[in-house]
């Protein structure tokens, strides 16, 4: 099924159904108020949204209108807890050969980055930030969202958790990246609000493209109307469940906790091309020397999407702009 959250002047908006081609919308508040209450109460839920799903696929719902992903937040406007990874390595190769990075790793174990969850943005709304002296940068990724997962859990019992999946397009501020990494803790300034794809979907909905706790489809992404690349999530060198049992290996997980995979990221990067910015100019500093691809400016716009084998988008798509802070609309 597919499921969306609408804006209502509301900090958690109105959970809807979308249909499977995403033209058309259900209110599912006779089920669940918001997502987070459906995800934490999801054996009781998920049945009801699911019939709400076919209804509305087959025609016959009660009550529909057309989707409209501008209206959407962030599937999840908010929860719990908000875990990044570094799950495709081939990215972090490449940056580490053109500036030379000396990463301190252990073999066999992922990286992972507590991140702020109290104030996603949603899909097409303007994302403000102070200055081009930033340097901001995106990173287009996958998400799964899961129910309560057990301390302990192995890899098999934690993709088995996972309930839904999700596109975002994390933000980053270059020019704060090597000073919080310098300072040895968790990044700040350089990891603003996140921004998420309109719809989350439930794993069946990718079918045989979910495989392996990994999503083997393209990211399309493209800034100001040109391409940038379209790389395949099968890279992922830690399936989703693998990340997830790092992770509660001495905590518990509740439900509504977000994983991301990491900037999608592939060894043929060279015809595929990339899914950030960071990336990209480090292939050309490695090419030639120097980066020569400017980081974002205000007024660029960015498009990020997932489509199937049809060509149908599965999660809608990101598509916003980067405004000045002074742009922003009164919170």
């Amino acid at each position: 099924m597919k499921l969306a959250t609408l804006k209502d002047g509301s900090r958690d908006g109105r959970l809807v159904v979308v249909s499977k081609d995403l033209r058309r919308a259900a209110f599912a508040e006779s089920v669940a108020p918001t997502l987070q209450y459906a995800i934490e109460h999801w054996a009781a839920t998920a049945p009801g949204l699911q019939s709400l799903y076919e209804l509305l696929n087959a025609g016959r719902a009660l009550v529909d209108f057309a989707f409209d992903p501008a209206q959407a937040m962030a599937p999840l406007p908010r929860t719990h807890q908000f875990v990044d990874a570094s799950a495709f390595l081939n990215h972090g190769k490449i940056m580490e050969q053109a500036y030379q990075l000396s990463i301190k790793k252990t073999a066999g174990i992922p990286i992972l980055v507590q991140r702020q969850s109290d104030d996603f943005a949603g899909p097409y709304d303007d994302y403000p930030f102070p200055t081009e002296a930033d340097n901001g940068d995106f990173e287009g990724e996958f998400a799964a969202v899961v129910d309560d997962i057990a301390m302990g859990s192995s890899a098999t019992q934690c993709e088995s958790k996972i309930r839904l999946l999700m596109i975002l397009n994390d933000v980053s501020m270059r020019t704060h990246l090597f000073r919080e990494l310098g300072m040895g803790f968790g990044l700040i300034n350089a990891k603003p609000a996140t921004v998420f794809g309109p719809v989350a979907v439930t794993p069946d909905e990718l079918g045989d493209a979910w495989h392996g706790g990994r999503v083997h489809l393209d990211m399309h992404v493209s800034r100001n109307g040109e391409w940038f690349g379209h790389p395949n999530g099968r890279e992922m060198d830690w399936s989703f469940g693998e990340l997830l049992a790092h992770l509660a290996y001495n905590r518990n997980l509740r439900a509504g906790t977000i994983l991301g995979s990491g900037t999608v990221s592939n060894q043929a990067h060279r015809s595929v091309g990339s899914a950030c910015l960071a990336e990209r100019r480090a292939v050309e500093k490695i090419d030639s020397g120097d980066s020569s691809t400017p980081f974002l400016k205000f007024g660029d716009r960015l498009r990020f999407e997932v489509q199937d084998a049809q060509g149908q988008s599965i999660f809608g798509a990101i598509e916003h702009r980067f405004v000045a802070t002074s742009q922003q609309d009164a919170i």
